[in-house]
């Protein structure tokens, strides 16, 4: 199998977000996960280098199916960048914090998936890991008004 590039992907939309590693019927307990939405191109350029593109069928007869990649979060051996982006600030977000993203209203994510190639009794594949994830939340319209107040040492009265 030959050297494969990360895949830098701008204004990423994620499905079946599962940061906090919760067990459920589609994955075991402590397997932080997501799906991220491919381009036909895209999907066609990875399946066709070994990637695990999955495919959910149209949901109306006539349009094309949609194609996702499953990506991995794991914080173990090389943990990815994940930085949450708001109007004022950037925090970065690591395994105690990143289960957040399972319920936050996102705007934008750009984000840089690695591939690891692996070979196991005679198969192979390309899986995918998080490498950098830059999520834009939606912000409500107090977040500005309290943000002014945060890093302020002084007691407001």
């Amino acid at each position: 199998m030959n050297t494969l590039s990360n895949v830098s992907i701008e204004n990423a939309h994620i499905i079946f977000r599962n940061f906090s590693g919760e067990e459920s019927k589609f994955n075991k307990k402590g397997s932080r996960n997501f799906g991220v939405l491919l381009d036909v191109d895209l999907a066609a350029q990875l399946k066709s280098d070994g990637w695990n593109v999955k495919e959910l069928p149209p949901r109306e007869d006539g349009d094309i199916p949609t194609y996702w990649l499953p990506v991995s979060v794991a914080f173990g051996h090389i943990p990815p960048k994940i930085m949450l982006v708001t109007s004022n600030n950037m925090a970065p977000l690591d395994e105690t914090t990143v289960n957040q993203l399972d319920y936050a209203e996102i705007a934008s994510i750009d984000m840089i998936v690695r591939p690891y190639c692996w070979e196991v009794n005679g198969n192979s594949g390309v899986k995918a890991y998080l490498k950098t994830m830059y999520v834009t939340i939606v912000e409500d319209e107090f977040a500005s008004k309290y943000q002014r107040n945060m890093g302020s040492e002084e007691v407001p009265f």
